[in-house]
């Protein structure tokens, strides 16, 4: 196949275009910037889609920042890094001559309402209670297509573990010394998922006919708390594990409003991700964080 992937250059980008290379498909990136094997997001205004078969959207800014303030000005990014962009590749498909086979989209569990008791599938509700469950709505409802002529899928990550990138990244220097922990209380649910099977979940998306709707893109291992997630990355790393990271130091660095989507967590089963036949390389926690940290 044609992949045509926005947002690209990115942690989960790099590791869905590796895989999409080693199956044989031909990527092009949409970017800011030039470059082989790009198209910018510029060209893909003015001049529409080029022709593919699917095209993937990663595209938004990163919400966790830490070095980034909660403000408004930083708010309109993450919204229009989501919203504009996202509108902007449903109108190039919609537009297309010949539009592509499949449209896949990657937002995120924040859809769900933080509970230490629910569980939620693909089609539990959801999307209508804070700032990211809105934004989760509506960059849903900006990708969506008229018709049926190109089959479309919604993928809601949880949070993605993988080497070089992501959570981990920003976790391991505080664990390796010693000093890591919970988050918070530690009782909320950590909905995860290994990098690899998040590209993995994306190309099953891609290649398979079937496929259509919501997916949750979480490992089935989905009652992780967020205390069993540090004491795991500890036995993974040969450290202690049980220096909490205190809710008022969380709120401090990222904002009241930011720190929930750490604070607090959802029970997030990937019931219709299993239905459509994903098989997964990395289902539990444990097997999961070895292989990132090896």
């Amino acid at each position: 196949m044609r992949v045509l992937v926005g947002g690209g250059t990115g942690f989960i980008g790099t590791a869905l275009t590796q895989m999409l290379n080693s199956k044989g498909h031909k990527v092009t990136l949409v970017s800011r910037k030039p470059g082989p094997g790009r198209i910018t997001w510029d060209e893909l205004a003015s001049s529409g889609l080029p022709p593919c078969d699917a095209f993937v959207n990663l595209a938004g800014e990163n919400i966790l920042n830490p070095l980034r303030r909660w403000n408004e000005a930083f708010q309109k990014e993450v919204i229009s890094s989501r919203l504009e962009t996202t509108h902007m590749m449903a109108t190039a498909i919609a537009k297309a001559p010949q539009p592509p086979q499949a449209w896949v989209l990657v937002t995120g569990v924040a859809y769900y309402q933080p509970s230490p008791t629910a569980e939620y599938d693909e089609d539990s509700p959801g999307g209508d209670f804070d700032f990211f469950s809105n934004l989760v709505t509506k960059w849903e409802a900006a990708a969506r297509l008229p018709g049926d002529s190109t089959r479309q899928v919604v993928v809601r990550s949880g949070v993605v573990l993988g080497r070089g990138g992501g959570a981990i990244g920003r976790m391991l220097l505080p664990f390796h010394l010693g000093l890591g922990g919970p988050i918070g209380s530690g009782h909320q649910f950590f909905p995860w998922i290994h990098i690899r099977d998040l590209a993995g979940i994306l190309v099953h998306a891609l290649e398979a006919s079937h496929v259509q709707g919501v997916l949750n893109g979480v490992a089935p291992a989905s009652a992780t708390t967020n205390a069993e997630f540090a004491r795991a990355l500890g036995s993974a790393l040969g450290r202690p594990a049980f220096i909490p990271f205190p809710s008022t130091v969380v709120r401090a660095i990222f904002g009241r409003e930011r720190a929930i989507m750490l604070l607090e967590g959802q029970k997030v089963v990937p019931r219709r991700t299993l239905a459509a036949g994903y098989q997964y390389s990395f289902p539990e926690l444990g097997v999961a964080l070895k292989e990132v940290i090896a």
